[in-house]
């Protein structure tokens, strides 16, 4: 109701970023003036408990962002070797104690819920100053369940693809991790 102004300027349409351009076929839109992806994690998924996405109130173990992703955050850590999660939390997460933390979260498993993850690596990892030890851990388990790295690197040509001759992307980043990804891509 809040965008019914627009009329039938504003096409909504649920995906991913790397189906850009399916979407926007189907939505009849050839070419565009301006495409806007804005990366960041909608604070409605994050204070719902029951997406799993936050350690601050307990609850299931998903962060699964649609219900096409197949693989949740509780398959990956209580299935994934441990070798393979400090990767995935060094690399995502850029967490210093990735191996430690993957390693108590391998003694400790099955995980089924966010608190008692998040109470095992905070013990593993130790104080971590001003953010909760195991912030950067579900960072990375959310980024590796959704594979928004790899999206983001299928979507940047998709965009330009359908940008009009001298069209404008803008890419809101919140983590060096895609700030990255974007800077490289348009150099």
């Amino acid at each position: 109701s809040r965008l019914a102004g627009y009329g039938d300027r504003l096409v909504t349409r649920r995906g991913s970023f790397d189906e850009l351009e399916r979407i926007a076929e189907e939505a009849g839109f050839t070419q565009v003036d301006g495409i806007l992806f804005d990366l960041g994690v909608s604070s409605l998924q994050l204070d719902d408990a029951e997406r799993g996405f936050s350690f601050q109130t307990s609850g299931p173990l998903d962060m699964r962002m649609g219900p096409d992703t197949r693989e949740s955050a509780a398959d990956i850590v209580n299935t994934w070797p441990a070798q393979e999660l400090a990767r995935v939390i060094y690399e995502f997460g850029e967490e210093r104690h990735a191996r430690r933390s993957a390693r108590a979260s391998c003694m400790q498993r099955p995980f089924y819920d966010t608190a008692s993850l998040a109470a095992v690596v905070a013990r593993a990892a130790g104080p971590s100053g001003r953010i909760h030890p195991a912030t950067r851990t579900f960072q990375a388990l959310r980024i590796a369940v959704n594979d928004e790295l790899g999206a983001l690197q299928r979507a940047l040509p998709q965009a330009v693809t359908c940008l009009l001759p001298y069209g404008r992307l803008v890419v809101i980043a919140f983590h060096s991790l895609e700030d990255r990804i974007v800077k490289q891509f348009i150099s």
